[in-house]
C-alpha cells in the first residue's frame, strides 16, 4: 500500500515537469525550423552552369543550411561541395521521420556511359563491400563509425535518354539498429555531374522511391553544358565511367566519408533534454550520470533551468 501511495504521489509530482520538458523540446524544434529559409521555383546552382527547378511537394534550402543540419543537427563530416538540398513538403529536420535529398557537383570530366548496359551489378556488389572494409580503417581514423554495405535497396538503372544514373544502398552505420537508406543520382553533363543523394532510413524507401521520377528531371545543365555537347577535342573525360561511379570511386578519394547517414542527433538532444527533469528529481543537479558532448549539456543545462 505504501508503494501505491509512493507511486501515485511521485506521479503527482513528476507527469507535470516531463510535460513541461516536453513543451520545452518542441520548442526548441520550433526554433530550428522557424531559423531555415526555404525556397522554390526556379533556383541558380551555384557550381556545374545547371539550375534546379525545385520539384512538387519539395522545398530548397541553401547550401550553407543544408550544411548546418548535415554537420550540427545529423551528426555527419563537414562537405563544403553541398550546393543545397530538397526536403519533403509536410517534414521538417528536426523530427524522427526527416530526410532529404542533398545535391552537390563534381566536375571531374565527361563521363563516358559506354559500359551501362554491360554491368553485372550482383558482382559490383562484392566488390564495394570489399572496398567498403578499407575504407572503413579510414573512417575509424577519423572516429566515425564504420559502415557496413548490407546490399542494394535498388539496383543500379541508367537512363540514357535523361543521362541520368540512379540507384539506392543499404548501409549499417557502426551498431545502429536502424539502418540507414542512401538513394543516389548522378546528372550527367559535358563537364562533370549533379549528386542527388537521399540521406534517409530505410523505413522512408517507400517514400523516396516514389519521389524519384520528379527528382530525375529537376535538375538540368544550361545549354552548352549539357552532356550531348560534349567536345572530344576540347574536354576531359573523367577517370571513371557508369560502373566507377556506382562502385564509389570518386569517394575512394575522401574515404568514403560522402556517404551520408541521418543519425538523429537532435532527436538525441531532445530526448537528453525530456528526461532532465527526471535526473534533476532523484539526484539533484550534482549527479553525473553519463558524458556528453559539450552542445548537448549547454542543452540540457539551459532546459532544466527552465524548471526551477
Amino acid at each position: 500500500m505504501k508503494r501505491i501511495l509512493l507511486s501515485l504521489f511521485l506521479s503527482v509530482i513528476f507527469i507535470p515537469k516531463i510535460i513541461a520538458q516536453a513543451d520545452t523540446t518542441a520548442a526548441y524544434y520550433d526554433k530550428i525550423e522557424q531559423s531555415l529559409k526555404y525556397e522554390t521555383g526556379k533556383i541558380t546552382l551555384t557550381e556545374g552552369e545547371g539550375i534546379l527547378n525545385v520539384p512538387k511537394g519539395f522545398k530548397f534550402l541553401n547550401g550553407e543550411q543544408t550544411q548546418h543540419v548535415l554537420t550540427d543537427l545529423w551528426g555527419n563530416p563537414e562537405d563544403k561541395t553541398v550546393l543545397g538540398s530538397l526536403v519533403p513538403d509536410g517534414k521538417g529536420v528536426t523530427h524522427s521521420n526527416s530526410w532529404m535529398f542533398v545535391v552537390s557537383y563534381q566536375g571531374d570530366g565527361f563521363v563516358k556511359d559506354d559500359d551501362a548496359n554491360d554491368i553485372d551489378y550482383d558482382d559490383l556488389l562484392k566488390t564495394m563491400q570489399e572496398d567498403m572494409k578499407t575504407a572503413n580503417e579510414e573512417r575509424k581514423k577519423g572516429g566515425y563509425a564504420e559502415v557496413q554495405l548490407i546490399g542494394w535497396a535498388s539496383k543500379p538503372y541508367y537512363d540514357n535518354n535523361l543521362k541520368v544514373l540512379h540507384w539506392a544502398k543499404e548501409l549499417k552505420f557502426g551498431k545502429d539498429e536502424v539502418n540507414t537508406l542512401n538513394y543516389d543520382l548522378r546528372v550527367l553533363g559535358r563537364k562533370g555531374m549533379y549528386n542527388i543523394s537521399a540521406v534517409a532510413n530505410m523505413g522512408e524507401l517507400a517514400e523516396v522511391k516514389a519521389s524519384i521520377p520528379g527528382i530525375l528531371k529537376s535538375v538540368e545543365f544550361n545549354d552548352g553544358h549539357k552532356y550531348l555537347d560534349f567536345d572530344a577535342d576540347t574536354d576531359t573525360v573523367a577517370a571513371w565511367t557508369i560502373g566507377g561511379l556506382v562502385a564509389g570511386k570518386v569517394l575512394a578519394k575522401v574515404g568514403f566519408f560522402a556517404i551520408l547517414a541521418k543519425f538523429g542527433k537532435v532527436i538525441v538532444i531532445g530526448l537528453i533534454a525530456a528526461f532532465a527533469a527526471v535526473k534533476k528529481f532523484f539526484f539533484g543537479k550534482k549527479e553525473q550520470v553519463m558524458t556528453r558532448p559539450k552542445e548537448e549539456e549547454e542543452l540540457v543545462e539551459e532546459t532544466a533551468s527552465t524548471e526551477e
